[in-house]
């Protein structure tokens, strides 16, 4: 058993590193069993449903990934505009040591498949549905009313996810610092009314 959730672990690390980079459509799923060196025969195994329920796994799998991350962080910051400040400067310092490869998964497939692929925009929309209520909920926590929180929440994942698709395209962190800067402002000027 342990030798079969290795495989299916590798299948599933190989398929979000593959669509991080070539996109849902651009990588197909022998390339998958090849990078993960594992039997073709094994992705229908662990995958019954091929490559839909491979991508929506994935994209499940990463998403429950980063907001682990979120969290770790945020539970490592000081307070709320620090944990902001902290998660944009480690999206940036990704970047670059990955030479602008390991972006958001979650948004890679979104932006590919969102009208196309019910299934696998449910997965997308469910995924950062709960980074946007894990956001709210630290903004909450910080003393930001519920309303505003939700607010912040979406104005923060929007300007990460945006920053994300110009540092690649520019092949620079500027975006990413400015809006790790703009959203750790924003936040702080919500506690400032607060206050």
């Amino acid at each position: 058993m342990g030798a079969m959730t290795s495989t299916k672990d590798r299948i599933l690390y190989a398929s979000a590193e593959l669509f991080r980079r070539k996109g849902y459509t651009g990588t197909g799923l022998k390339e998958v069993t090849t990078q993960a060196q594992a039997p073709f025969g094994s992705l229908y195994h662990h995958f019954p449903g091929g490559k839909e329920q491979l991508g929506e796994d994935v994209i499940r799998v990463s998403g429950a990934f980063f907001l682990q991350l979120f969290v770790f962080i945020a539970d490592e910051a000081p307070d709320v505009v620090t944990a902001v400040q902290d998660f944009f400067r480690g999206a940036g310092e990704t970047l670059v040591a990955t030479d602008y490869e390991d972006a958001c998964p979650i948004a890679v497939i979104a932006l590919e498949v969102a009208s196309t692929n019910e299934t696998l925009r449910v997965a997308t929309a469910d995924v950062f549905t709960s980074w946007l209520d894990e956001a709210a909920t630290r903004f909450v926590a910080a003393g930001i009313p519920a309303a505003r929180a939700r607010e912040l929440a979406l104005s923060f994942l929007s300007a990460l996810e945006g920053a994300f698709i110009l540092c690649r395209a520019l092949r620079s962190t500027e975006p990413m610092a400015a809006a790790g800067a703009a959203a750790a402002s924003e936040v702080r000027a919500a506690l400032t009314t607060v206050a």
